[in-house]
């Protein structure tokens, strides 16, 4: 997996844990689509 993606997979996850934001609420945050939230999820 490239660094980036795992980054991103990382921060994303610990965001959700942290704040029990919805998918909507992290897209928002992250500045990406819901879609990629749960691309990124799976």
């Amino acid at each position: 997996m490239q660094d980036y993606i795992q980054r991103r997979v990382l921060e994303i996850s610990n965001y959700i844990i942290e704040s029990s934001s919805t998918v909507r609420q992290t897209a928002t945050v992250f500045g990406v689509s819901k879609s990629t939230v749960h691309m990124v999820m799976r």
